[in-house]
């Protein structure tokens, strides 16, 4: 991600789907229970795989000429 912080990703994904929607969209449980945006970034910080997901999720969200081969 080039720039982009990723509190600063967390934060426009909240906003664009919410924290259900978040959930239904990456099965992670930082955002199913209790979510908040510094508990997200706690545990995507230390879990490379989730992090991930999320980034393609903003990419795909955010940036539509982003087409990865798979999701």
């Amino acid at each position: 991600m080039h720039g982009v912080k990723l509190q600063v990703i967390v934060e426009k994904l909240e906003a664009e789907y919410g924290w259900e929607g978040l959930a239904y969209r990456i099965n992670i449980n930082c955002f199913k229970s209790d979510p908040s945006v510094k508990s997200s970034l706690k545990f995507l910080r230390r879990t490379p795989w989730a992090r991930d997901k999320v980034e393609r999720l903003y990419l795909k969200t955010f940036h539509k000429k982003y087409r990865p081969e798979s999701y």
